[in-house]
């Protein structure tokens, strides 16, 4: 049976989310399922920074990083999820994600060069990907691409195999039902700049 690997670059989900959505919350586990679809998903890797604090930090600030940590802490007790840690860094009155397209290459990379999975399934739209999805698919990988009409990369969608938009039925079948369980999967939702 063929295996795939989830990649959700969560800064992005987020940024879709929160544009595209009206601030949806969706629950992580049953995204990555329905991402996968009938395909046996060997593992879903989450990447994200934690928020950024100020020294010392705000309450804003504290309690935006306690609602990432409890998100991470439970992310890591679903079954087959693996998260990578980013660093945020502040660039002036920007904030800039480091290492979390690194990691994302080196994964896809990985997999791919060790025969692990036949298929990657992305969930970004950072066009750096694009050699280490070109790397992919020279070992024989379909690289399936899951992206926002209104955040999105041609050079990035040109290197997939396969693309689609993320719908609003997607996010429907994906929601967030309050319950013990889903409240500790939801994404979080995408913090205020300060």
């Amino acid at each position: 049976m063929a295996r795939c690997a989830v990649l959700i670059d969560g800064a992005y989900l987020d940024k879709v989310l929160h544009n595209d959505f009206s601030n949806a919350r969706v629950d992580i586990g049953k995204l990555a399922d329905e991402l996968a679809g009938p395909t046996e998903r060997l593992r879903t890797y989450y990447y994200h920074c934690m928020p950024f604090q100020s020294d010392p930090p705000t309450t804003e600030e504290r309690n935006r990083f306690a609602s990432m940590d409890t998100f991470i802490f439970n992310l890591k007790k679903l079954p087959r999820f693996q998260f990578r840690q980013g660093k945020l860094q502040k660039i002036g009155t920007e904030y800039k994600q480091k290492r979390v397209d690194i990691w994302m290459a080196v994964d896809l990379v990985r997999m791919s060069s060790n025969k692990q999975i036949e298929k990657a399934i992305l969930v970004t739209g950072d066009s750096d990907l694009v050699p280490a999805i070109e790397a992919a698919r020279d070992e024989g990988v379909v690289v399936v691409l899951f992206y926002s009409p209104n955040s999105r990369h041609d050079e990035l969608l040109q290197a997939c195999d396969e693309r689609y938009e993320i719908t609003r039925n997607l996010i429907e079948k994906t929601r967030l039902v309050t319950s013990a369980r889903s409240v500790a999967t939801s994404a979080p939702i995408v913090p205020k700049k300060t």
